[in-house]
């Protein structure tokens, strides 16, 4: 999980809109009604397509440089960035039941004291993971 900026070529299209390709990432594609809605689009797929990268396990790919990049005449390249493990907390809430063990004593003093432990644990590993 991590933090990545991908170049994208936009080509225009004849209604305004724009078309978004990732030519580092096979089959990642989007398109926007106008220049503010293909940017979050394209923030969206770079960051699903990421995310089924790491889900996989797969090696993520090395960004091309934008320079190096062939474009046909009013395409341009756009250096888009996203965040995997935001769009992991997003979209990915589910709960998961765990089973903990700890010691009796230990148990009753934090039911006496009314803890929660499922937010106990979540802020523990937050913090453990420097998940923040």
């Amino acid at each position: 999980m991590s933090k990545y900026a991908y170049p994208a070529i936009f080509t225009p299209e004849k209604d305004g809109g724009y078309s978004i390709l990732f030519p580092d990432l096979d089959g990642c594609c989007t398109c926007g009604d106008d220049m503010a809605d293909a940017l979050i689009m394209a923030e969206d797929a770079l960051a699903l397509i990421l995310y089924g990268y790491e889900s996989d396990k797969r090696p993520i790919p090395v960004p091309s440089k934008a320079s190096e990049l062939p474009l046909k005449t009013g395409e341009f390249v756009n250096y888009i960035a996203c965040d995997t493990l935001s769009y992991r907390k997003m979209y990915n809430n589910k709960s998961v039941k765990k089973t903990l063990t700890l010691p009796e004593w230990l148990n009753e003093a934090a039911v006496e004291a009314g803890i929660n432990f499922s937010q106990v644990l979540q802020e523990a590993l937050k913090a453990r993971l420097s998940l923040g």
